[in-house]
């Protein structure tokens, strides 16, 4: 876009100039009930803005550049199916896949909530089987260990929500343990082999494509250490010992996975929005069949929401609104994710995902290059660990940084009163120290070094309690937040072609390791093959 042409940008870097001269501490002074004009609820949610370096006025002109940028038309081309992935001409159907049962979409000629739930009642059938003990390994006794092999939104999406719900698991899955492993070099699968009994461990492959090459090297080896300990067919460690979550039928059975073993999806999922497909299949089997719908049932409430309330009231807009402020009117680059409850402690890692992968971009949706910034760096930890790790940079650093302090109002509810104070106690830090990085603290001392400038501006997101369906609503949150900013820059949150880059540049560096190294590459990556293969020619001899 041309932002110099687009009136409520201008307007907004004129305001913005004003603003950047007020501190947080001033604008609490001189609105009374701060609070009350820029907090905003929906069903189980408080979205608190009033400690964000704004006014009313603030936003008022931000949802102007919402309206004047057509965010209204993008939301219902998201929600309809249009191509919104416009370099791999698809659509993002993500929000299809909490659709309830009843609500029918049709896109070119798919009648996708039939597909969704028939893939959905597959994926109970298996967790039944799975749960009440029917499904058998080579030596016809019950899994107990589910290992989940992915990487990405494969893994990071059911690892999360797998630990943020593990007090919801019911008695049917007490009996099951459930891994995840990712990392390429096998070091999950080294530590974790070990431990579990090869006769009732299950693994579920979880790759979109079956090409992914981390994947489907950890998945060769959980294969070769089955067929080593159990001495068995390899046709019969595939059909007891694997399921595939994918949307490549041909590969996952070329592989080995028989197709009454496979849960499929589209290609209109994308990885990092993957976790309300069968990806879920982990999260499933932890938390139940009837809470994973109730995840799906929680983020399609905050769909509703986000379709039909006006942007003044939208919790997904006025917070990718927001995150515009900060970014291209106040010029603060770092963003970080705290949240005060060690059950999101995957929460960080998971956004880190969901934002950098999707609005990490500095072309738009018709290739040309960008004369304005888009997704900041992200990064965070659970706010109780990070005050003991990097709250000194936030507090008297000299980056300003944007915060999202995350909580729950109510938790441990008849459980032990010592409980019940330590959520009172995590409770006290958030909002303590939201408030003191708003408004600082010059009485603290006459030293400099004691001396707390504040003005850093943060977001407070009050769930009334975390449950499955809250969790589905927040992840949903962010979600839309993401796509909200991206129609705002202007660019396509659905491609990561800079990802697909990395993954052949690597592939094409593998024969470099067996082979003289080649003229074509750098001085640098030759230099480091060859001690590479020098290192290995000592071992060797």
């Amino acid at each position: 876009m041309n932002n110099g042409e687009i009136k409520a940008w201008v307007d907004l870097l004129a305001h913005a100039e004003d603003m950047k001269g007020r501190h947080l501490r001033e604008l609490f002074e001189s609105e009374e009930n701060r609070f009350d004009g820029l907090s905003f609820t929906a069903e189980n949610f408080l979205l608190d803005l009033s400690k964000q370096r704004i006014t009313k006025q603030t936003l008022s002109q931000l949802t102007a550049l919402a309206e004047q940028q057509s965010l209204g038309e993008w939301i219902e081309k998201l929600f309809t199916g249009e191509q919104v992935n416009v370099s791999e001409r698809r659509s993002a159907l993500h929000t299809a896949l909490r659709l309830p049962k009843e609500n029918k979409l049709k896109v070119n000629g798919q009648m996708v909530t039939n597909d969704v739930h028939a893939s959905l009642e597959k994926m109970e059938s298996l967790v039944k089987q799975v749960q009440q003990g029917q499904w058998r390994g080579f030596d016809g006794r019950p899994i107990r260990s589910i290992v989940n092999i992915g990487v990405g939104g494969s893994n990071l999406g059911p690892l999360m929500a797998c630990d943020a719900l593990e007090q919801y698991t019911p008695l049917e899955s007490k009996l099951l343990d459930v891994h995840f492993v990712s990392s390429m070099d096998g070091s999950e699968l080294e530590k974790l082999l070990p431990w579990l009994e090869p006769a009732t461990t299950l693994f579920i492959i979880a790759s979109k494509t079956f090409t992914t090459i981390d994947t489907l090297a950890n998945a060769n080896t959980a294969r070769e250490w089955l067929l080593k300990a159990s001495g068995k067919p390899v046709e019969l460690i595939n059909q007891h010992h694997f399921i595939a979550a994918t949307g490549n039928v041909e590969r996952a059975e070329k592989w080995g996975v028989p197709e009454k073993n496979q849960l499929l999806f589209w290609d209109w999922v994308g990885g990092r929005y993957s976790l309300w497909s069968v990806i879920g299949l982990p999260i499933a089997l932890k938390v139940g069949m009837e809470n994973f719908r109730d995840i799906l049932k929680g983020a399609h409430a905050m769909d509703v929401h986000f379709r039909e309330t006006s942007f003044d009231k939208n919790l997904p807009v006025l917070l990718g609104l927001i995150g515009v402020w900060n970014i291209n009117f106040l010029n603060i680059h770092a963003h970080t994710i705290l949240p005060y409850d060690g059950r999101l402690a995957h929460l960080p890692s998971y956004l880190q995902q969901l934002e950098m992968e999707s609005n990490g971009k500095s072309v738009n949706g018709k290739g040309e290059r960008l004369n304005y910034r888009t997704c900041p760096v992200l990064w965070g930890e659970v706010g109780s660990n990070a005050q003991h790790a990097f709250y000194q940079l936030l507090h008297q650093g000299t980056e300003l940084v944007m915060c999202d302090f995350i909580t729950a109002a109510l938790r441990y509810d008849g459980e032990g009163e010592e409980l019940q104070l330590q959520h009172q106690l995590s409770l006290a830090n958030c909002l303590a120290q939201s408030r003191l990085l708003a408004l600082g603290d010059e009485s603290a001392s006459d030293l400099s070094y004691q001396h707390y400038d504040g003005n850093q501006p943060s977001t407070t997101i009050m769930l009334d309690e975390l449950t499955p369906e809250t969790f589905g609503g927040l992840i949903a949150l962010y979600e839309h937040k993401v796509f909200v900013q991206s129609v705002i820059w202007e660019i396509n949150p659905f491609d990561q072609w800079g990802v697909e880059k990395g993954k052949k540049v690597a592939s094409s560096l593998l024969a470099e390791f067996e082979s003289n190294v080649s003229d074509y590459l750098d001085s640098s990556t030759q230099g480091l093959i060859q001690r590479v293969q020098a290192q290995r020619g000592q071992h060797e001899n």
